[in-house]
């Protein structure tokens, strides 16, 4: 018998012996007991089913191939089939599946390949089972969308015709493994400062490339907010996982199959204001909806946090101000920059090392210039990591808080 190749992969008759009856039986369990009733059955109960239906279509399979079929029945029945596995291992960050039988998982930053039993209709499966509760669609009129697992991850899946050699689909996962802001290499003194800056109401802005961190570091830094305090979270997927008592978490949703019901970061960014915030927490800014945060932080609303999309504090800086003028407000580029350097207080930016590890690499508190956007590094790096440079100027935001002493 002649192996299979399957997407540059050899597949072993075997295997897709394996795939071939997983979807018989899968098929006669669902006309069996239905959508509904799968749904709500126990583990145990499921279990019990699947080996009944697995041994009627197949009574010669060996034990050991019997148990890890029921296994991976119930994963796909209930779960995402084969990525449960890599889903249930904490160190796991992230899962990449590029095509049938091709897949990556990040590791400690680090990309490394993984044996992956999932052709194309077990990676459209999977995806359909994520969408199916959220009242989401993918097909070839709509081949791309992105989604949230119940445990918080954040899918993204393509599929053809836009995906050549098959289905794509990326988790980036989500609070699997908490991470303090010690873990980022900052200092004793550069996390005292930090912790000081969010608890005395400075409005901070987190900068960094794609897969940096900063939603981490964001996530992180919220530790600090007091828990009575009422923290409103706007994110268009959400990711955050703040541990405050007083927390209403927002998110955007995008239009349905007719094109309607969508509503915007932008729109939750108005709607925050009338909720009475103590901290607006802005899991990202991406367009708009700058405005309307430069906005609200320039009449009382202090202590905010956010992320943007840059290569320096500078860059963020002039970033949000692109970003403000998408607000079509009219306004010239001065005034937008005068809201930034009133809005914000300091930056901090976070960048991924070649050896996949995570690092803030500078602390910059925003000066007032007449003529361009300026900062003041408070913490830069040095020959031993993140070093003290000088002292803030800028007096906290809130009188009852003391001023920051190191």
């Amino acid at each position: 018998m002649v192996a299979r190749v399957q997407a540059g992969r050899v597949q072993s008759p075997g295997a897709q012996a394996d795939r071939d009856l997983r979807r018989r039986v899968h098929a006669d369990l669902v006309a069996a007991e239905g959508i509904e009733q799968l749904a709500t059955a126990s583990p145990e109960t499921l279990c019990n089913r699947i080996a009944e239906l697995l041994h009627r279509a197949d009574p010669l399979l060996d034990p050991e191939r019997h148990r890890r079929l029921v296994g991976q029945l119930a994963a796909e029945v209930t779960g995402l089939g084969p990525l449960e596995a890599l889903l249930a291992d904490p160190t796991v960050t992230e899962v990449m599946v590029n095509g049938p039988g091709r897949c990556f998982v990040e590791r400690g930053g680090k990309l490394e390949a993984v044996p992956l039993d999932l052709d194309a209709v077990g990676i459209l499966c999977a995806v359909e089972r994520v969408l199916a509760p959220l009242a989401l669609r993918i097909d070839r009129s709509s081949p791309m969308v992105d989604a949230r697992l119940p445990d918080g991850s954040r899918l993204h899946a393509v599929i053809p015709p836009l995906a050549i050699d098959g289905p794509c689909l990326t988790i980036r996962r989500f609070g699997a493994m908490p991470v303090t802001v010690e873990a980022f290499g900052v200092g004793p003194l550069a996390f005292d400062f930090l912790h000081w800056a969010v608890r005395a109401g400075w409005n901070v802005l987190v900068s960094g490339g794609t897969g940096a961190g900063k939603t981490t570091l964001l996530n992180a830094l919220s530790g600090a907010i007091e828990p009575s305090e009422r923290v409103i979270t706007i994110e268009e997927t959400a990711e955050l996982r703040l541990s405050g008592e007083h927390v209403v978490r927002l998110e955007a949703r995008t239009a349905n199959a007719e094109g309607a019901g969508a509503v915007g970061v932008r729109e939750l960014v108005r709607a925050a204001l009338r909720m009475r915030p103590d901290r607006i927490v802005v899991g990202e800014v991406r367009g708009g909806e700058a405005f309307d945060l430069l906005q609200a932080l320039n009449t009382g609303h202090d202590g905010a946090l956010s992320t943007v999309h840059a290569n320096s504090p500078i860059d963020a800086l002039r970033r949000l101000s692109t970003l403000a003028l998408l607000g079509g407000t009219g306004l010239p580029h001065e005034a937008i920059r005068e809201q930034v350097v009133a809005a914000l207080d300091a930056v901090v930016q976070v960048e991924r090392r070649r050896d996949g590890a995570r690092q803030v690499v500078s602390i910059a508190e925003v000066r007032d210039q007449s003529s361009a956007f300026a900062i003041r590094e408070l913490f830069g790096m040095g020959s031993e990591g993140l070093e003290a440079l000088r002292d803030p100027l800028r007096p906290p935001r809130r009188s009852e808080i003391c001023e920051w002493s190191p």
